[in-house]
Parts: C-alpha cells; structure tokens; sequence
C-alpha cells in the first residue's frame, strides 16, 4: 500500500471532487475552491482533460492547469488530478477532436459487430460510444499526453507537491456488453490466454469473488479466454485489455514523475456484464487489474448506494487501502467521513459535487448512476457547517491518525453498522449508543484513537458512549479527565472542561473533539 505524503509526511485526502466542467474554468473554481475551505477540506480533485490540453497534436497548453495548481497554493490546499483521457464513465466524451474524428487510428468499441454508436436500452436509452481498448495508437497517444502532463507537473511543483495524487482515466469499462465485439476482439478473443496470467489467476482464487473463483477453478488451464474462464471469459478479457492499456498511461507517467496513481470505477452492484463498465476495476476484478496494472497503486469505488460499509468492505481486498474519490453529499457524509478514516483508515474521503452540499437539489440525473434518494437519511441534507467541525477536527488530528494507521489503536463506529459498536483497546472498552432519545437523527458516528495507555481522543457526532474496564481484577472506570477542545499546530486546546451531566449522559448531537483520561480500580 503506498500512502499520499506531502514533504514525506502522511496526508489524508479529506477532500471533495468537483462537478466535471467547473475545473475548466479557473475564474469559475474561485467560489468553488471558497466553498471547499467553508467545509474544512483540504485538497480537491479536480479534472484534466485530454481535449484541454492536447487540442492539436502535439501542441499542448497547460495555462488551466498552472491557474488550478495557484489557486490551491493561495488557499494552502492540495489537489488530486483527475486525468480524463480515453475514458471518461465508459465513454470518450474528453477525447480531443483530432483523435474523435479519425476512426481508422482510433477505433471505437463496438458493443455489437460493426456499430460504433448504440443507444443502451438497458440504460435508460443512452446514447453510448467509447473508444476501444485494443486501438494500439489510441494507447500510445493517450499515454504520450498524459506523459507530457506529468513532465509539467514535475517542472512546477516537485518543490511545492500541491498536486498530490494523480488518477488515471476514469472510470473505465464498457457499457453494453462484457466485451467488445468486432471483428479484433473476436479474433483476440480466440486466442490462447497468455499463461502466466492463466498460473496468476488460479493461485490468487481464495480472494476471489465467488462466481470468479468459481469460473477460474472450473476452466482450463490453457486454451482461449472461453476455454479457461467460462461464463466470465467476456469481462476478465476486457478487464485485462482495459488494464494494461491504463497501466500503460499510468507506467509513462509515473517514469517520469512518480506521484501516487489510482483508478477508480463505477460500482458493478450485482448486475450483469455490460450493465456497468464492465471490464472496470470493479472489486470482482481487481486480482486482473492487479496484476495487469502494477502501476496503478490503488483501486478506488465511486460509491453512491446506500450499503456504504459493505461496499467499503468489498475494496479493501488484494492489499488495497480504502479511497474513496466520490461519494454522495447527503446527511451521511459527515459521519462516513469519520467511519472511512477512523475504521478503514482510508486514505481519501471525498463527497462528489460537493459545490452544492447544504443545498437543495434535482438528483434525477444521480439516480441513473444508482444513486440513492430515498429514505430517512439519504433525503435529509448535509449540515455543511456539522461537515466543516468533522473535516477540520480530522485535519487537526492528523499527524496522530496516521501514526496509528495499519493498529488498533485507531477504531470507530457508525449507526449504518450498529452491530460493530463496541471499540476494543487493551485496557478499555468504548460501547457506542446511536439509540438515544436525545439523538433525534440515525446518522452518527464516533472514532476513538488510543493516544496513551489511559488517554484517548474522541470524535462524536450523534453519538452516546461508555468506557468499561476489560480487567476483571479492576471492573471499575473512574473519568480523570474529560474535555472538549481543538488542536492547534499540534498543541491541544481545551474549550470546556466536562463533568457531571455531560460526564453521566455523555451524549454528542453536534460533532465534537474530546479528550478523555480514564483509570481502572476494585
């Protein structure tokens, strides 16, 4: 696993990701960068696109990219670059011109034998075209821009390391079928499966989903893709076109400036092949991209479906952290930005669109892309200034966070995993209580990090808790001290020093940073 660092120090991504057009235009991003610091956050992931700065072949023009990168200095805020090259959610909408209008250099993938453009009726009746992954000079063309990308991000900011993080295209896959299926596709299709890719696979089945491990165990161990994967021959042969075609862009990058690199993907949940981008580095696929992507250092879901900690759960897989570079901005954010960082201890949370969280509005366009709107949490807006007190407590917390990142000694709790609401440390236990009557909303969550034997910081929001004592000699708990405050420049200051009802009750509506010393006797 390789974490994001800024000047060699680990950085947690508490981030937001803009909606898809805003970073083309610097004079537009000012509000956007203002609201991103009215809600704590620290760094932005921002697009670049292909057609942005390759309008010509050969002829690049970083001017936005320069504008972004000051901007965020201004704001002491760092950015993750989003690079929309070939793929942009399965489709070539950023390719520039040049590489659009020429169709015998870069083919296009044909969901069915000889079309390049579909209608998904399986998708609401969208109008569908992608490039294919097994066009030869689209790859290279695609890595050379994203190469010359690198090679300016290297010569203005390697000193100053304001972008962070870089992912490579996004989210990949096709849509309408598990493969392409022209007359190339086919013909590869045919062919016999490379053998140490075949050996790979069924050494790797044990993390497998069941319905993978099942096709590989199942299948040959040489002969076509049909031969030895079976019924899932179609999208492992795409994930694995897919994936050496990212890894190929991301390895040309990463020469030359080697930054972090992610891929992210639109959620498969459940369906069938070609009902998502199929091919994608869903989890069902991460053992292909994994091994077809080495430079590629994380897998990251775009989640946007109620089941938040399963999905979480499914992408934490294969020695890959948890990053999540868009989510929803619904009343959950705040508490699942606590959970990701106190319970995964991800290392990027980041609401998606987040120019309009606190704000009413038309989520028609988010519910083709399965996201939920229904519900008592789901429909209720974030409290951006609740969001602000989260974001900017964990970025006060982190140079402790992340010494204790990869132990123990950093858990949390949340009211969409109840089950899970008893935090164990060696000597103490924290029962967490989202079910109080004094806690009118269910959207709440609290981490506990371990910051001595008998301290403890504590971050609640909508949340009641009790220490108990895991030595049967010493049963009984003692609160020494217990304080509310804020960290500055490392430095704890104390607001209120908390005792009697707020000892006894010990519940937290709004989100707050606790300190807590604890002592156990008979």
């Amino acid at each position: 696993m390789r974490q994001i660092e800024v000047k060699h120090k680990p950085f947690i991504m508490l981030a937001g990701e803009v909606h898809n057009s805003n970073a083309s235009s610097p004079e537009y991003m000012e509000k956007v960068w203002d609201k991103g610091q009215r809600l704590g956050m620290n760094s932005l992931f921002l697009p670049v696109t292909w057609e942005m700065i390759e309008p010509e072949e050969g002829i690049f023009d970083f001017t936005i990219v320069d504008k972004l990168i000051m901007q965020a200095r201004e704001r002491d805020m760092h950015i993750g670059f989003l690079w929309f090259g070939a793929w942009k959610n399965a489709q070539c909408y950023y390719a520039p011109e040049w590489v659009k209008t020429d169709l015998v250099r870069f083919p296009r993938a044909q969901v069915e034998k000889g079309k390049n453009f579909v209608h998904l009726e399986q998708f609401y009746g969208m109008a569908y075209t992608s490039l294919s992954y097994l066009g030869e000079e689209t790859k290279q063309a695609d890595a050379k821009a994203f190469g010359s990308l690198m090679t300016h991000i290297k010569e203005i900011d390697e000193e100053q390391q304001t972008v962070v993080c870089i992912q490579v295209e996004n989210e990949t896959g096709l849509q309408g079928a598990g493969r392409e299926h022209s007359e190339m596709a086919d013909s590869r299709f045919a062919e016999d499966v490379p053998q140490n890719f075949v050996e790979y696979m069924r050494k790797h089945v044990d993390t497998m989903s069941p319905e993978i491990a099942e096709a590989v165990r199942n299948g040959d161990q040489n002969g076509s893709w049909s031969q030895v994967f079976g019924k899932a021959a179609d999208e492992i042969f795409s994930a694995y076109h897919i994936a050496t075609f990212v890894n190929y862009v991301a390895k040309t990058g990463k020469e030359i400036y080697d930054l972090p690199m992610t891929a992210n993907c639109w959620l498969d949940k459940g369906e069938e092949p070609g009902n998502y981008p199929s091919g994608g580095p869903v989890a069902k696929m991460m053992e292909v991209w994994k091994y077809c992507a080495p430079a590629i250092d994380i897998i990251a879901p775009d989640i946007y479906v109620p089941d938040f900690c399963d999905v979480c759960d499914q992408y934490i897989k294969c020695d890959n952290p948890l990053f999540i570079p868009e989510t929803e901005t619904h009343s959950l954010a705040g508490s699942r930005e606590i959970y990701a960082v106190g319970h995964y201890h991800a290392y990027a949370f980041s609401p998606f669109g987040f120019e309009e969280m606190g704000e009413a509005k038309d989520d028609s366009v988010m519910a083709l892309f399965g996201a939920a709107m229904s519900g008592t949490e789901f429909s209720k807006l974030q409290d951006t200034d609740e969001y602000h007190d989260i974001t900017r407590a964990l970025h006060e917390l982190m140079p402790e966070l992340t010494a204790k990142y990869g132990t123990s000694q950093l858990q949390a709790a949340i009211s969409e995993r109840q089950e899970d609401a008893k935090l164990v440390f060696e000597k103490f236990t924290f029962e967490i209580n989202f079910e109080s009557p004094l806690l009118p909303a269910k959207n709440g969550a609290c981490l506990v990090l371990q910051k001595s034997e008998n301290e403890f910081y504590l971050l609640v929001k909508g949340a009641a808790f009790a220490a108990t004592s895991n030595d049967e000699s010493k049963p009984y708990v003692d609160v020494l001290l217990f304080e509310e405050g804020q960290i500055c420049d490392g430095v704890w200051k104390r607001g209120r020093r908390l005792n009697g009802d707020e000892l006894v009750l010990a519940v937290f509506e709004k989100p707050v940073l606790l300190r807590i010393r604890l002592f156990a006797y008979a």
